[in-house]
């Protein structure tokens, strides 16, 4: 049986929509609640989405690249994706320019992927031929090769002993090499040089300084090549204070360069000046020729002056002093300081 259809009424309508704002008026904090609650649901699953879906970046064995080149270790890198951080350096092998020598971390390590590895690659040597010694000064090429290959455990170019030969030219004066200038480096190699020992033939006169006082004597040691073996005592009666007193007695009119000569002084015993009197010795190397020397003093009162400048072959040196009290004396051998004394 068919239901019979009631006609549309408004009134009826409105009256639905009213009833229904009413309801939810009243239910006002309900559905603040419930929006809330549906956001922190919302912002929950979103996350637990996303840190299911992002992994941590996954570890790695670190690859051992030293001895490879430098492309064929960062292609090893790439692969394993770590990041190569590259430093230069010289090296004292000759042939491994672009080889890898140092890597951090240490090969075998496990690190993390995208991880930084620093990669020490060598720039080869510093030089790869022999350079030309001849002329130069000996002194001077030892320093030069020392601060060339400083930090280096074995340096690529050793001087040998050097054989030394009466020439002309001054003393320390390279005269030969062996292996020649322009000689390729393959490994480390060793120098073999002719050194002169300077005119071996000139005659000094022989010195008379009996009489001389300190300053005196001074300046008899920077203008003449004899060595003194300098002694001293205090002053007895009938000495002078600060003069010689004694010589070593030498018949030939005139001696080879460098002749050892004893010398005795007499020194004052005591003093009524603030100075400080005595002689200066060291014990040096034996030099294979004179080397320049020379004798400093530095006061309490901040000056400083060179008490003598000269030429010694080494092994006992004598100086004799008279500076302030409480002067610092230094000795300088080929521009290096070998010995220093405060005198009182």
């Amino acid at each position: 049986m068919k239901r019979e259809r009631k006609p549309f009424n408004p009134k009826n309508l409105r009256f639905s929509f009213s009833e229904g704002f009413d309801k939810l008026q009243s239910n006002i904090p309900a559905l603040i609640v419930t929006c809330v609650a549906a956001a922190i649901l919302m912002i929950v699953t979103c996350c637990a989405v996303f840190f299911t879906n992002i992994k941590g970046a996954e570890k790695v064995l670190v690859p051992n690249v030293i001895g490879k080149n430098w492309d064929e270790a960062l292609i090893e890198m790439q692969i394993k994706e770590l990041y190569p951080r590259i430093n230069l350096r010289y090296s004292n092998v000759p042939g491994d320019e672009g080889q890898v020598l140092e890597q951090n971390p240490q090969p075998g390590a496990i690190v993390k992927g995208y991880s930084r590895v620093d990669l020490v690659i060598s720039r080869g040597v510093v030089i790869d031929s022999v350079g030309n010694y001849v002329g130069k000064n000996l002194t001077e090429v030892q320093m030069s090769l020392q601060t060339l290959f400083a930090g280096q455990t074995k340096p690529l170019i050793t001087l040998a002993t050097p054989t030394y030969i009466p020439d002309a030219s001054e003393a320390g004066t390279i005269l030969e090499q062996d292996p020649p200038e322009g000689s390729k480096i393959s490994e480390p190699v060793t120098v073999n040089l002719v050194v002169s020992r300077g005119p071996n033939y000139e005659n000094t006169r022989r010195p008379y300084v009996i009489g001389q006082s300190i300053n005196d004597l001074l300046q008899t040691i920077a203008r003449t090549k004899i060595v003194f073996d300098i002694t001293s005592h205090a002053a007895t009666e009938g000495e002078k204070p600060g003069t010689v007193v004694g010589q070593q007695t030498i018949e030939d009119e005139y001696v080879p360069n460098y002749t050892r000569v004893t010398v005795e002084m007499a020194m004052p015993s005591g003093s009524n000046d603030d100075n400080a009197y005595g002689i200066f010795q060291v014990k040096l190397s034996d030099y294979p020729f004179p080397v320049p020397m020379k004798l400093d003093a530095f006061t309490p009162e901040g000056t400083s002056y060179t008490i003598v400048s000269f030429s010694h072959p080494g092994g006992n040196l004598t100086i004799p002093y008279e500076v302030p009290a409480g002067t610092e004396l230094v000795l300088t051998v080929a521009d290096k300081v070998e010995a220093r004394k405060v005198v009182n």
